[in-house]
């Protein structure tokens, strides 16, 4: 049977290792075509270009797949992919592996979701993977097994239209991993404040500092099953219509 067409891209980089573990996993599965920044887009979200250019250039770095850098955002990356890059639509749209977690709010903020967010706007498939480990040196092998069983289970058994997965993976040994848990998102945001300082001209200048406080500690939340030792799964949607509030508005602005 043909292998299917794999788009990897991320928002660290097209050099992070959490990506370039990504496209080993999926070389055992299919064929890969790597599209994604040039350089860090963290915390981009859905972000477009539209203010400058953009420029691309195929890279040779390790392993069969084709690599293109793109010098643009996670979203920029799938839509040139599609539009100029990709011989035919892609089976599947994967983004990440993200160096930190993209679990609850982090969603909305996140470079990596909204790739694959994207590519669900286009009618993909596609899955966002994030592992709780921000540092460069992260051990995304222990994570394997579970990314690429998830994969096979999302090519064998289609997504609804219109919807992605967040998928987050706690920092574990693959033993220590209890296994794998649909959530739903969990009610939680960052509480921000600016850091203020002197520059050495006397300038102020600030720095967004925070501390992510989880107000819910439902066992069908994503952060409890993370703090659990699960793998979490997040169906997403685009469409952000507050559906259950409609009539209700219609009665008001009738």
């Amino acid at each position: 049977m043909k292998k299917p067409l794999i788009l990897v891209t991320n928002d660290d980089g097209i050099t992070a290792p959490g990506i370039r573990n990504l496209i080993s996993f999926m070389n055992e599965i299919g064929e890969v075509i790597v599209v994604a920044p040039n350089s860090p887009q963290s915390g981009k979200g859905h972000a477009i270009t539209i203010d400058s250019t953009l420029t691309f250039e195929e890279i040779g770095l390790d392993g069969p797949q084709k690599d293109y850098s793109l010098s643009g955002t996670p979203v920029d990356c799938v839509k040139f992919a599609l539009n100029k890059i990709l011989p035919r639509k892609p089976d599947l749209v994967v983004s990440g592996i993200n160096h930190g977690a993209n679990s609850s709010i982090n969603v909305i903020y996140s470079g990596t979701m909204s790739a694959a967010v994207e590519a669900g706007v286009e009618g993909l498939q596609a899955i966002g993977f994030s592992l709780l480990d921000f540092s460069w040196d992260a051990d995304f092998s222990q994570a394997k097994e579970h990314i690429q069983n998830i994969v096979k289970k999302v090519l064998e058994n289609p997504l609804p239209k219109g919807t992605v997965l967040n998928v987050n993976i706690p920092k574990l040994k693959k033993e220590e991993i209890k296994g794998i848990k649909v959530c739903r998102q969990a009610n939680a945001k960052w509480e921000e404040n600016f850091d203020e300082r002197i520059n050495p001209h006397g300038k102020k200048y600030y720095w967004l500092t925070g501390y992510f406080n989880n107000m819910d500690d439902g066992h069908d939340a994503d952060e409890t099953a993370l703090e659990d030792g699960y793998i979490s799964i997040v169906p997403v949607k685009f469409d952000l219509t507050a559906h259950e509030h409609l009539q209700q508005l219609r009665e008001i602005f009738q």
